[in-house]
């Protein structure tokens, strides 16, 4: 349910407003069965897509603009893939609707998973980082069978890829920050993150690994991993940013260790981390946003775990 696409603050042109009476007129037009049902914002809502609750037990997954119509498609087929080889729960589809009442993109009916997001877990997160490394190793080890369609692209916001797809924003982002970040040090960061690409076939990433994706039960553990709609098959560096977005050192030691990737992996997402930050920096203009996104920065071109 996080943003974590293209961060920008910029209204996609071909948005479309969603709200609870929206989804109870599409699902009372095409799954009549739940219709009646009460419609609920999920809190904390995502902006890629729309989650709404649906009764006790269902939940409805609505694209927000166009651009998010792909990896939403593909996420459906990723899930029933996924599902019954992780440990972890993932959202099961049990429904897909097609445009309607004025919506104009397909969408998802969805199991409702209870459980707390990890961004409002105030505990120690040595745990859970444990929890979401192991998992992330699973993952990378589940066949991909040749699935096509899945190779980083516009689905996935080229997760998946190099780092340096985007090049240009971090480019753009140096220029227009100036002295109000270490350029010098950003630049050996992301010089690292680009000089070495994953060797070998490609591995299932999540490509959003946020703490609004990960839900905790009550002792803080991981118990559901959300999200997959910029999943796909590449390489897998994407998926550890939460090292410092979320985690703190020691938390981001255990993580490591957990994700069991290489040196050069870790490099790479340091890069794409660095991306995120510096793009939240230019372009909000509310303290609270920067402030948060000045913190990741620090974190990211601090010395990397050894």
């Amino acid at each position: 349910m996080s943003d974590d696409t293209v961060p920008t603050d910029a209204v996609p042109p071909d948005a479309v407003p969603i709200d609870a009476a929206l989804v109870e007129r599409l699902v009372a037009e095409q799954f009549p069965a739940w219709s009646g049902l009460p419609v609920t914002s999920a809190d904390p809502q995502g902006w890629d897509n729309r989650t709404f609750r649906l009764g006790d037990e269902l939940s409805v997954r609505l694209p927000s603009a166009g651009a998010y119509v792909p990896g939403t498609a593909k996420e459906s087929r990723v899930l029933a893939w996924l599902a019954p080889r992780l440990d972890v729960p993932v959202p099961e589809v049990v429904g897909v609707g097609r445009p309607g009442s004025g919506y104009p993109f397909p969408w998802s009916v969805r199991r409702w998973i209870g459980g707390t997001v990890a961004a409002r877990w105030e505990g120690d997160r040595t745990a859970l980082a444990a929890d979401v490394g192991g998992t992330l190793r699973q993952l990378r080890a589940v066949p991909t069978d040749g699935r096509p369609g899945l190779e980083p692209g516009a689905h996935s916001f080229q997760r998946g890829a190099p780092p340096s797809a985007y090049a240009d924003e971090v480019d753009e982002a140096l220029r227009t920050l100036g002295d109000e970040v270490d350029r010098d040090a950003c630049r050996r960061v992301w010089d690292a993150a680009c000089s070495t690409r994953w060797e070998g076939p490609g591995v299932w990433f999540h490509g959003d690994v946020a703490p609004d994706n990960l839900l905790v039960d009550e002792r803080g553990r991981l118990s559901a991993l959300l999200d997959f709609g910029t999943s796909g098959v590449g390489d897998p560096a994407c998926d550890v940013v939460l090292a410092w977005t979320f985690l703190d050192a020691d938390a981001r030691q255990v993580f490591r260790q957990e994700v069991g990737l290489d040196d050069d992996t870790w490099a790479r997402g340091r890069g794409w981390s660095l991306w995120k930050a510096l793009v939240m920096i230019e372009r909000n203009d509310e303290p609270d946003v920067r402030a948060t996104w000045t913190a990741v920065l620090a974190a990211t071109l601090a010395d990397p775990v050894t």
